[in-house]
């Protein structure tokens, strides 16, 4: 009885995420060989992660190239792992509880919690390599894919190009000296959606790997910065508790008010996100060197001439951002998520066995 209260102790105390390690230098875990242990371990994703929601019960959802995980606060599970061998990029929880998780190659996987449902080109959807989905005011679910956007109202795909140009194919490649010219208006780029929002107004911005645009319901115009240049391979896009948009991608860090647009950083910029004290926190490009940095950006300096960002934390690459309901900030990474809670930083892949 006193060995399985140990063994039950030793897991608890794993479980707890509470092995912090700088990211720079990952910290061993003993020599603990329970069963449990490394059941638990075996569950935690260690390849590139995407994106991280929270849903309306707590749960938290990573999606990553090793498929899409379940996190309820002491175990991690991979749900899609009988279902799909795929890359999965993001996920989105509706206003009805349910879930879709966008793939790289295997469109979009509807998920009620019980039971999954995939929809591919075949359905409608406009190509089957999907990186974002949003839902607008209206309930309907979009998706931003390699091919323009994907409208779904429950029973049909309604599919948006942002522009005319011909499709991808397997021998085109965008390097980062392309964005350094004028890209062609009918250059496939155009086309491949990286984000999508609808502001205030009720029109919707789309981000893509060519030009950001706006829709109006009817036409689509070109979004143009304070030098009258488009924004080109925006990679995300927000909007705030203020209704302010802002803009993460080959041209730094920008927001728009409503009337003008200001710029915050001109380092590339991947992810943005917005906790709950109106800070904005960025995923981006260093001054320093070529590691990333996760910054924040304190809401009080943000009409600041010079606005204060803080480095909370420096990696190889760093995707998807999310503040959980005790206000720890998490984020993914090339190797795995972490979790930060304002002083240091747990890295869940050194869970592992060594």
């Amino acid at each position: 009885m006193k060995n399985k209260r140990k063994v039950f102790c030793c897991l608890t105390i794993v479980l707890a995420g509470v092995i912090n390690c700088p990211l720079q230098a990952q910290q061993k875990i003993g020599t603990q060989d329970s069963l449990e242990t490394r059941i638990v371990s075996a569950q935690v994703p260690k390849g590139i992660v995407r994106s991280i929601k929270q849903d309306k019960k707590g749960n938290i959802w990573i999606t990553s190239w090793e498929g899409v995980f379940k996190y309820d606060g002491k175990l991690f599970s991979n749900v899609t792992s009988k279902v799909s061998s795929a890359r999965f990029f993001s996920v989105l929880e509706d206003r009805k509880g349910n879930f879709w998780f966008a793939s790289i190659g295997s469109g979009v996987y509807y998920y009620d919690g019980k039971s999954f449902r995939n929809y591919t080109t075949k359905d409608g959807l406009a190509n089957d390599r999907v990186t974002n989905i949003y839902e607008d005011k209206s309930g309907h679910i979009w998706f931003g894919t390699e091919s323009g956007a994907s409208r779904y109202n429950a029973k049909s795909f309604r599919n948006l190009k942002m522009s005319d140009a011909p499709p991808h194919n397997e021998t085109d490649s965008v390097h980062i000296s392309f964005y350094q010219n004028q890209i062609p208006e009918l250059h496939w780029t155009h086309n491949d959606v990286n984000a999508i929002i609808e502001d205030k107004t009720g029109n919707l911005w789309f981000a893509t790997r060519g030009h950001a645009r706006l829709y109006d319901g009817k036409t689509f115009s070109t979004i143009t910065n304070t030098d009258g240049r488009p924004f080109t391979n925006v990679r995300s896009m927000i909007k705030d508790k203020k209704g302010n948009i802002w803009l993460g991608g080959a041209d730094g860090l920008w927001r728009y008010d409503g009337n003008t647009f200001t710029n915050f950083s001109k380092n590339f910029v991947g992810y943005i996100y917005e906790d709950k004290r109106g800070n904005i926190w960025t995923s981006s490009e260093s001054d320093k060197d070529k590691n990333w940095v996760l910054l924040r950006y304190e809401e009080k300096s943000l009409l600041d001439k010079n606005p204060a960002a803080t480095e909370v934390a420096s990696k190889r690459m760093i995707f998807g951002i999310l503040e959980d309901r005790q206000g720890n900030i998490w984020f993914g990474s090339m190797d795995g998520v972490c979790r930060y809670d304002g002083k240091s930083i747990t890295d869940f892949k050194a869970l592992k066995m060594e």
